[in-house]
């Protein structure tokens, strides 16, 4: 591998962004990394984590990290970060739902990941898409996961958007 690449997925909720971007791992290397962000904390959950590591197979190495990406080694590697979201979701209640903080967090980790020799594909979802939440830790958590996507893409190579499961490469 000859230098760091950020390549980013976004995409609505259900829009096959994460198959788009596991095809894409495998397509990149035969023995892929899947770090999963989730916290999973009840059965319906349970159940959506199940289908996704069902479509993976053994050639997959498998991490859970819900908050400290940058303490993982996974120079010379393909990896796929799965999700950007639930990792901000993490980050914004560890943080006491501070949102600078949270992005400050977010950040240092994201550098410190990405510093690596490896091919990071970072997985996200646009939920800024929908309209604006009467909630208002609802709005300050899209206020935060808006701006931490723009701070990934700032730093990709390259962007994907993935509508109806179809991949528009926008950057």
């Amino acid at each position: 591998m000859e230098k760091s690449r950020i390549i980013l997925v976004t995409g609505g909720q259900r829009s096959g962004k994460s198959v788009f971007a596991e095809n894409l791992a495998l397509r990149l290397s035969p023995t892929p990394v899947y770090i999963a962000t989730a916290q999973v904390l009840d059965d319906e959950f349970r159940h959506r984590v199940a289908i996704h590591q069902q479509r993976r197979g053994p050639q997959w190495t498998n991490i859970e990290e819900p908050l400290s990406l940058s303490r993982l080694d996974v120079n010379g590697r393909t990896v796929l970060i799965d999700c950007v979201t639930l990792w901000a979701t993490n980050m914004f209640f560890a943080n006491g739902d501070d949102i600078d903080a949270a992005a400050r967090a977010m950040k240092e980790e994201f550098d410190k990941f990405t510093s690596q020799n490896a091919t990071f594909i970072f997985v996200t979802t646009e939920t800024g898409l929908g309209g604006t939440s009467e909630n208002p830790m609802q709005r300050r958590f899209n206020d935060l996961q808006g701006e931490i996507n723009q701070y990934i893409a700032s730093k990709a190579d390259e962007v994907h958007l993935v509508i109806s499961g179809i991949d528009v490469k926008i950057k």
